[in-house]
């Protein structure tokens, strides 16, 4: 009986480990496990047992918690495309929310665009202001809101 209790709960421990990726419960499984082998392959109470759970979940938790810590705290590498920010852009590809398409030349780059305003349509051979920079794409705004359609 002791073995399918921690059985269960180690299923248990996995299932929300894997619906979190946070790292929450994967301590908690690793003693349950154990808890589970020391219940199917020796005699020890269920007191002994939840003790071994409790001092495996908290030992592994000890010993991760350093490592994790270093890589939460990665440098963080700039790479200076904040500078891009209120500089002019000319569209090489319509920018429209609704068909997922844009893209704009800047500085001889091409990139992934998308308009401040989402309701807005920018065509093609406009110039725009980058307004963001997140990642590959650039937020930008139309240069002339006349040229832009709605």
């Amino acid at each position: 009986m002791d073995v399918l209790f921690w059985a269960v709960m180690f299923v248990i421990f996995v299932c929300a480990e894997l619906a979190t990726v946070q790292l929450v419960s994967i301590w908690l499984g690793l003693g349950a496990l154990i808890s589970m082998m020391i219940a199917f392959f020796t005699d020890f109470t269920f007191l002994a047992q939840l003790t071994v759970f409790i001092l495996i979940s908290a030992v592994s938790l000890l010993i991760s918690v350093p490592m994790l810590r270093k890589r939460m705290h990665a440098p963080v590498v700039h790479t200076n495309s904040e500078l891009e920010i209120g500089k002019n852009a000319t569209v090489i590809e319509e920018i429209n929310s609704d068909n997922g398409t844009g893209r704009v030349t800047l500085n001889g780059v091409d990139w992934n665009a998308v308009a401040d305003d989402s309701s807005q349509i920018i065509p093609n051979g406009s110039i725009v202001t980058v307004k963001a920079v997140r990642g590959a794409t650039l937020t930008v705004a139309a240069k002339d809101k006349s040229a832009a359609v709605r």
